[in-house]
């Protein structure tokens, strides 16, 4: 079966094309890291499973996703991210993502996922699945629970900065940390919150009183 991956970090690709290569039933079919290379490669080779990563730069694997099944509805698409966040999970379940693997697992649990897609079925890990096993016994979804999404403190505290008008590098030097540590939290915290641009995390960190 024909793998692609999507994810931004080249490292990470890497890492899960030398994995790859050690199936024999898998191959490689591209990697790519972003909406525009993706697209492009889909015109040229068409996989069966896309291990999707849920934030690919600035851009957003979820509506990466939707877009992809809206053409080639017969691919198979894992979603494939760092979050554990209940609305993060939810999210990419809902744009049509066959299952939802953390970037944790193990290369035997990551080709096993690959594998029950592939052959039609879903593939969550045990986190997923009690997140999942909630909701449906609550009756709830996430966002559904209150507007208010839980945040890490770090992401608080950058929110806070983002809200008074700090530049990326002006928060990378206050906080010790570098520029791309920043952008990163600043692409999860639009994914998180929903929002569009600056402007919504900046509506949001005013309306729940984190910033004057």
């Amino acid at each position: 079966m024909k793998v692609a991956i999507v994810d931004d970090h080249k490292m990470f690709r890497q890492g899960v094309e030398a994995m790859l290569e050690d199936y024999d039933e898998l191959s490689l079919a591209w990697g790519a890291s972003n909406i525009k290379e993706t697209i492009e490669k889909l015109n040229v080779n068409i996989p069966d499973v896309i291990l999707m990563d849920i934030t690919i730069g600035e851009e957003s694997g979820i509506t990466l996703t939707k877009k992809i099944l809206e053409i080639y509805p017969d691919i198979k698409i894992l979603g494939l991210s760092m979050h554990k966040e209940d609305n993060y999970i939810v999210k990419i379940l809902e744009s049509g993502a066959k299952g939802y693997l953390l970037k944790d697992a193990g290369s035997e649990e990551m080709v096993r996922a690959i594998k029950k897609v592939f052959e039609g079925d879903t593939y969550y890990s045990s986190h997923v699945t009690n997140v999942l096993m909630k909701h449906v016994t609550q009756g709830t979804k996430p966002s559904e629970n209150g507007d208010k999404i839980p945040l890490t403190a770090r992401e608080t505290e950058i929110l806070k900065l983002i809200a008074d008008e700090y530049s990326n590098p002006e928060i990378a030097e206050k906080l010790f940390i570098s520029i791309r540590t920043v952008d990163t939290h600043r692409r999860n915290l639009l994914d998180k919150l929903h929002a569009k641009n600056t402007a919504g995390l900046v509506k949001y960190a005013m309306k729940h009183g984190l910033v004057e």
